[in-house]
């Protein structure tokens, strides 16, 4: 007798083989069977004719660290089918803690500008009650309706062993050895692994580089060793912001997964197009280097374009263009006062139009504004800003800057999400299929305003897969599911199969799509994010529980946190 039957739909086991016409049953939250014409007697039956019957994704590059304790369901991505995620990447994390209330306010400051999670929320929403990474755990362990792992992140163990002096020095051999035991006591609590970031994007809100990018490479190599007495951990790093290029990176990374035993490190970020393909191979010798020397290095892709929504107000990515960061850090009227000055504007705009990794940024006129806030700017709404400065008859930057003002420097602007091309998504179907690079680098949870990339897995579904054909939707699943739960040594997860997790989705693959991406102003303290829903995601199953039903969230919370060396090894 079953508890929950999934009758008659195409099951899709994760394992990029064909598709079966089974049912499936679930017994206390495990699938015990998997077959034609199985009893129905007692269980509840959720008819599945004609849809797909697979696994949950797994999206293994989340900042869902704080949003638990104010919405345990992590939306939106369960709506895009995620069942599970791994977060406390990129080093920034809000556990451990000191005695110290200003670590607590510290990482809250930093969390705002450099992850783009509002400070209200942050302060509203979050207890901020617990000092040791094993507290945290348990913290969010009751709130879950999808599964949860965290690693532990570099910034955090700084500030607690180093407090102010972890941006501005490097660390001694015992206050390394301090930060070692920190690591220690996550890991054996059941954290995921060991996060960091030297990418020069990453700087907390005074302007300065976030605490781990103030380590020396011996602080990185004698954190990384720690992992070597913990199962089923790993390691997430970014070396900066044009990933593995040189032999110095390579060897970084290689020499980081073999301090952890030979354990899986995966650096992100790679955005793949057509265009860009053949650096892109070049950042995955990063990925050979180390395999031949006896570690694994594996690239995070993206896998849809990242069409950023930028604002003068956070400064977030502007403050990377050089030259810039003085200004993006001021205080607000200061910096209306700085960008409203006719001399101020064109040292700017100079600054912006030199050699550089932004440049393409710098082609103000080629943005376009998606939001304002101010009613007298409501007409240049999903405008460009060539456009409008045509009608002003001004120079683009001045547009640019005049609108944002206008707005009290609230204006969202960016290039627009252009569909990707076939070309586009043909590029990025090789690199998937390349085992030195992986679906993920999603960023769900963070960059709440900025960056709408948490509904991959449906335009996955609906682009390469039913628009292009360029993908089997069997493949797309595997890609989405065993592969990166194999990356983190998942257990019983990312496939269907007898003995696993009944984490599971019934999908209609005619219809599955993202909905449009909108604001939604739902966040403690009234601020507001980017959100979007689903269509032909018809049911998601956590241990055989409905947390998504018709498009809706029930309120079930049958999700908990992993725990490395239990479930994953």
């Amino acid at each position: 007798m079953f508890d929950t039957l999934i009758r008659g739909g195409w099951v899709v086991d994760g394992d990029g083989g064909p598709r079966r016409r089974v049912d499936v049953g679930i017994v206390e939250g495990r699938i015990t069977d998997i077959g034609p014409d199985l009893d129905t007697a007692g269980a509840t039956v959720l008819d599945a004719d004609g849809r797909i019957v697979c696994p949950g994704f797994v999206d293994v590059h989340t900042h869902y660290d704080a949003q638990p304790f104010w919405d345990g369901t992590l939306s939106p991505s369960p709506l895009h089918g995620v069942t599970t995620v791994i977060g406390g990447n990129c080093g920034f994390t809000i556990a451990p803690l000191s005695d110290d209330p200003a670590d607590g306010e510290y990482l809250m400051r930093m969390l705002s500008r450099v992850e783009g999670m509002p400070l209200e929320s942050l302060r509203e929403g979050v207890p901020w009650d617990w000092k040791s990474t094993a507290e945290f755990l348990d913290a969010v362990d009751p709130l879950l309706a999808i599964n949860a792992g965290y690693k532990v992140g570099h910034s955090a163990l700084r500030r607690v062993v180093m407090s102010d002096d972890a941006v501005q020095r490097e660390a001694t051999e015992a206050e390394v050895a301090a930060m070692a035991e920190l690591l220690r006591a996550g890991l054996a609590a059941g954290a995921m692994g060991f996060s960091s970031t030297w990418s020069t994007t990453h700087n907390d809100a005074e302007g300065r580089p976030v605490p781990s990018r103030h380590a020396a490479r011996s602080e990185l190599i004698q954190l990384c060793s720690v992992l070597v007495d913990f199962p089923g951990t790993g390691l997430e790093f970014l070396p900066g912001i044009g990933g593995p290029v040189d032999e110095e990176s390579r060897q970084l990374l290689t020499d980081m997964s073999l301090a952890a035993g030979g354990r899986q490190l995966n650096w992100n970020v790679m955005q793949v197009t057509a265009g860009n393909v053949d650096e892109c191979l070049l950042k995955l010798e990063a990925g050979t280097h180390a395999a031949e020397r006896g570690a694994k290095v594996v690239a995070l892709t993206v896998p849809t374009l990242i069409a950023a929504r930028l604002s003068f107000a956070s400064g977030f990515v502007l403050d990377a263009i050089p030259g810039w960061a003085d200004v993006m850090f001021l205080p607000r009227e200061e910096k209306k006062r700085i960008l409203a000055d006719p001399a101020q504007r064109k040292r700017l705009d100079d600054l912006a139009q030199g050699d550089h990794p932004l440049r393409r940024l710098a082609n103000w006129g080629a943005l376009t504004i998606f939001d304002t806030v101010n009613p007298v700017n409501a007409r240049f709404d999903g405008r460009t800003v060539a456009h409008i400065a045509a009608e002003l008859g001004c120079d683009p930057f001045d547009a640019l800057l005049d609108i944002a003002i206008a707005d009290d420097l609230q204006t969202s602007f960016g290039r627009a999400d252009v569909p990707a091309s076939r070309e586009d998504w043909e590029a990025r179907v090789g690199i998937w299929r390349d085992g030195r690079a992986v679906i993920g680098a999603s960023d769900a949870g963070a960059h709440l305003d900025l960056l709408a990339t948490f509904n991959y897995p449906t335009r996955v579904l609906a682009e390469p897969v039913r628009q292009h054909g360029l993908l089997e939707l069997e493949e797309a699943v595997h890609l989405m599911t065993a592969v990166q739960a194999d990356l983190y040594g998942l257990v019983d997860r990312g496939r269907l199969h007898v003995g696993a997790h009944a984490d599971v989705l019934l999908i209609d693959e005619s219809t599955v799509d993202s909905d449009p991406v909108t604001m939604r102003p739902d966040l403690p303290g009234g601020a507001a994010r980017l959100y979007a829903g689903a269509s032909g995601i018809d049911e998601v199953l956590v241990a055989g529980v409905a947390v998504v039903e018709a498009g809706t969230f029930t309120r079930a919370r049958p999700g908990r946190v992993l725990r490395s060396g239990t479930d994953s090894r």
